[in-house]
């Protein structure tokens, strides 16, 4: 027997049929003698229409109420699947954040979890009971529902998994696993079977949206067995695993793109010790997440460019903040460019092998596709460059990699 937590997702449970089909698949793993609990998320589109709810009541509103409204998503859906799984004639409850409980810091919108208490839910799998839990939701240390923010949901199963010591955390979603880049781009894409924490963790936050990157770090801390899966087909998935277990690593297990990328470049910045700070405090202060950094060599010793990437939707607030400071900044001029992607190459392998990079940057050479910036990590190359060359990129890389499906 096992124990395993798994989590259906807004797309999942977007109406009774789907909700049903939920319960048939929870039923599955119940007939064969595993212990259950599942966590689901809000049925799809419903979120995004609380928010809308609340942005047109207040636009400066309070956080605590926000968290109230937005959390209501998937208390309906957790009271909904509990109530399908009764219809099959088994044992099953739902239970809220507040009432597991998940405890969580103050930070509404974006709380993390702090502890997971797990002696009820324990409980009522000895009782042969199924617990429903509502994802994305916990208790603040002030007594208030607090929401965890994007890829809530992911991340409340995954931490839940950790808690109960659970064999396995299944991720059902719309895809049926992760595959080397984007199958609706590259249609020789091909599904993985199993991939590591670091190489997912580098896919999620550099663009691929299969699983939330919070979820996966939590994976990674707590050595919990992820496992993506489809919630509409009856098809193996990919196993998010230590690198260990994985026999024979390849070179490069996959290319992710993200779109979201804006490039700000200052100009005649003062070369002197501290312009740094000077100019990535303000922006931090502000929440704007800086990714991409590269600075010139200064030719006269005095001023040098500074150019960076921040995500598309930051784009206006952080030139603003920029202009602002201006004269403390003592910058020349100011270009922003949102017109641009980040393409990246990722695989544990490079540890071992040289001239990953020098590859990418001939395929891209080869097609005459030019690179804005460059950004390295020990399994990851990233490169900015057009984002009118963002499928041909994507293509053209994955063939070079040997990625393509025979």
């Amino acid at each position: 027997m096992a124990r395993i937590v798994m989590k259906f997702g807004g797309t999942s449970v977007a109406n009774l049929d789907r909700i049903r089909h939920v319960a048939q698949r929870v039923k599955r793993e119940v007939d064969i003698g595993n212990e259950v609990a599942v966590v689901v998320s809000a049925m799809s589109g419903t979120t995004n229409q609380l928010v809308d709810w609340v942005r047109g009541i207040s636009v400066l509103h309070d956080a605590r109420e926000y968290d109230v409204v937005v959390a209501s998503g998937e208390q309906v859906t957790a009271g909904l699947t509990a109530l399908a799984l009764q219809e099959l004639g088994l044992s099953a409850r739902s239970w809220l954040g507040w009432q597991v409980p998940v405890m969580t810091d103050g930070v509404h919108g974006k709380a993390r979890i702090e502890e997971i208490q797990t002696a009820d839910l324990i409980a009522r799998f000895a009782q042969g009971q199924i617990p429903v839990l509502a994802g994305f939701q916990g208790l603040g240390p002030d007594n208030r529902i607090t929401t965890l923010g994007r890829g809530g949901s992911d991340t409340s199963a995954v931490a839940l998994a950790a808690a109960l010591n659970a064999d396995r955390c299944d991720i059902f979603t719309d895809v049926d696993g992760v595959y080397t880049t984007d199958p609706r781009i590259v249609a020789k894409a091909r599904k993985l079977h199993r991939i590591t924490y670091e190489e997912m963790l580098e896919m999620a936050s550099q663009g691929a949206k299969v699983l939330q990157t919070r979820s996966v770090e939590l994976a990674m801390k707590h050595r919990v067995r992820l496992q993506v899966l489809s919630s509409f087909e009856d098809l193996p998935g990919t196993l998010v695993v230590d690198e260990d277990e994985i026999m024979e690593q390849e070179l490069v297990s996959g290319i992710a793109y993200s779109r979201d990328e804006a490039k700000i470049t200052l100009r005649q910045v003062a070369d002197r010790p501290g312009v740094a700070a000077g100019i990535f405090g303000p922006l931090a202060e502000a929440s704007v997440n800086v990714d991409m950094i590269v600075q010139n060599i200064s030719a006269d010793g005095k001023t040098t460019d500074m150019t960076f990437t921040v995500a598309r939707t930051d784009l206006d607030r952080a030139v603003k903040i920029l202009e602002e400071a201006r004269s403390t900044l003592d910058y020349v001029a100011l270009t922003a460019d949102p017109t641009v992607a980040k393409i990246s190459v990722i695989g544990v392998g490079m540890r071992s092998h040289a001239g990953v990079a020098r590859k990418m940057f001939e395929v891209l050479g080869q097609k005459r596709i030019n690179i804005q910036v460059i950004s390295t990590s020990e399994i990851k190359v990233s490169v900015l460059i057009a984002e009118e060359y963002t499928e041909l990129a994507l293509r053209a890389l994955h063939s070079a990699y040997g990625l393509d499906a025979s």
